[in-house]
């Protein structure tokens, strides 16, 4: 019988309830550092010899990183959206920022899939998961998924928001006043990274003695470029010299400071050793700003550049310090992972990834049974976003068209659905997506394709097929 989604979805649904009633024997505390917009090599510990990141660093040297971390989609909103549901994108709706028909219309083939901007209610977040397992939640930073009073954080399993709303970048800017309805009352010039530590950190003093999850959801590094003078001098002889954004490289140094500032709260509160740590971006960077190399493109495509990003996680006395993994993960799969560490209920809806903790307890990919109980990652957008001559995207005028994207092993393949034509590349040769070699191997070409729609069909994802009558080629 053809193993197909539907098939796949219930097995990993059986492992995950099965493993939900066994939690570890000491649940951890969970810290959720999410970085907005941070490319896959702008930390120390993914190469940069540019950006200076002393504390991400220890912490991915202390615990585990993923060099094939994966988001699940190419921009912020979507990505958050899976992160919270646990879901591909085609079931919570949620594909891209704002609407799906972005760029000039007559240069769009297809009329796109309509995009959600709001998490249903009806889905049961991470963070109400954790709720049901004693768990004090607590939400700082960047939201995306709704405005309050209806729709935020606090409608959605958290007890603390501090800074979440609907916006998907700082209103008033980085530095205070932010024109933030959820950041009340700033010092004047307040930085905003630096404030959202300030919260987390209370919470986690207030609730050391609690089992707590804080989402720690950062708006740096995201556009407006805005960083401390102090800070970016450090910077401004390098960056002239080498040709990078001084004052991004003291953004991405600010996050650092709040990692470091973290840290050092869990160890002044003696809570180090039962917290989970994990550091991760929402999607790739921005094409313009920072490089991607050694990447094809960035921020809004489906290239590696775009979609894979930088993640370690650590957690004292259960992951060995100092290990990596090069297994495909990918933000569905954190849903699942925190289920089976604090024993929380699996909701009623499907959950599309699979728990980390085999991995991370040290067990090998090849294991019998197998770790990792799923045989490929998916990503599906059928919209448009717009992007004037982004580095390494496949024409001038859009980062990306409607597509759907399978990695199965080290084979990638990418579907466009307005000439139905496919890019093959093959990641363990070819990380840099330079090489289409559908031609080449037709047979692994029409095999993941193959994969790929059986999964669209399972799934229910939605293929744009209306041409658009203000298209001004050809039909």
């Amino acid at each position: 019988m053809t193993v197909n989604g539907t098939v796949f979805w219930i097995a990993t649904a059986m492992a995950v309830a099965a493993s939900a009633q066994q939690p570890a024997a000491d649940p951890p505390n969970i810290v959720f550092i999410y970085i907005d917009d941070l490319g896959y090599s702008d930390v120390g510990f993914m190469g940069s010899k540019i950006y200076q990141t002393p504390h991400v660093d220890r912490l991915a040297a202390e615990g585990m990183v993923f060099t094939s971390g994966y988001a699940a989609a190419p921009n912020c909103a979507p990505s958050r959206a899976s992160l919270m549901s646990g879901q591909y994108a085609p079931r919570h709706g949620i594909y891209t920022v704002g609407r799906s028909e972005r760029g000039p219309s007559q240069l769009r083939r297809l009329i796109p899939t309509p995009n959600q901007t709001v998490l249903s209610p009806n889905i049961v977040t991470l963070a109400e998961a954790l709720q049901s397992a004693g768990y004090v939640t607590g939400h700082f930073g960047k939201w995306h998924l709704g405005a309050p009073p209806n729709a935020g954080p606090s409608q959605q399993g958290f007890d603390v928001n501090i800074g979440g709303n609907q916006t998907g970048s700082p209103a008033g800017g980085h530095f205070s006043p932010y024109r933030n309805p959820q950041l009340p009352n700033p010092p004047q010039r307040e930085y905003l990274t630096d404030r959202l530590t300030d919260e987390a950190i209370r919470f986690m003093r207030q609730h050391a003695n609690d089992s707590f999850f804080v989402y720690l959801s950062h708006y740096a590094v995201h556009t407006p470029i805005q960083a401390k003078s102090e800070i970016t001098k450090k910077y401004a002889a390098a960056a002239s010299q080498h040709g990078f954004n001084a004052e991004y490289a003291a953004m991405i140094d600010s996050v650092d400071q709040s990692v470091g500032r973290i840290m050092s709260a869990l160890k002044e509160l003696d809570i180090d050793q039962q917290t989970m740590l994990v550091f991760y971006s929402d999607n790739g960077g921005h094409g313009k700003i920072t490089s991607l190399a050694p990447l094809r493109g960035c921020k809004g495509t489906l290239y590696e550049g775009g979609i894979r990003v930088p993640l370690a996680i650590r957690w004292p006395g259960t992951i060995p310090p100092g290990t990596r993994s090069d297994t495909p993960v990918c933000g569905i799969d954190f849903y699942p992972t925190f289920l089976e560490l604090t024993g929380a209920e699996p909701p009623k809806q499907p959950l599309d990834g699979v728990s980390l903790v085999p991995l991370l307890r040290g067990e090998k990919p090849q294991a019998t049974p197998p770790v990792m109980q799923r045989d490929a990652l998916f990503w599906h957008f059928p919209a448009y976003l717009q992007g004037k001559n982004y580095p390494g995207t496949r024409d001038p005028d859009f980062r990306t068209r409607p597509c759907s994207v399978i990695r199965q092993g080290n084979w990638k393949l990418i579907q466009y659905f307005e000439d139905d034509t496919v890019e093959l590349f093959d990641l363990s040769k070819d990380v840099g997506e330079n090489n289409e070699c559908s031609a080449e191997r037709p047979d692994i070409a029409n095999r993941l394709r193959l994969r790929l729609v059986d999964w669209q069909q399972s799934i229910g994802a939605p293929i744009p097929d209306q041409p658009n009558p203000e298209f001004a080629g050809q039909q």
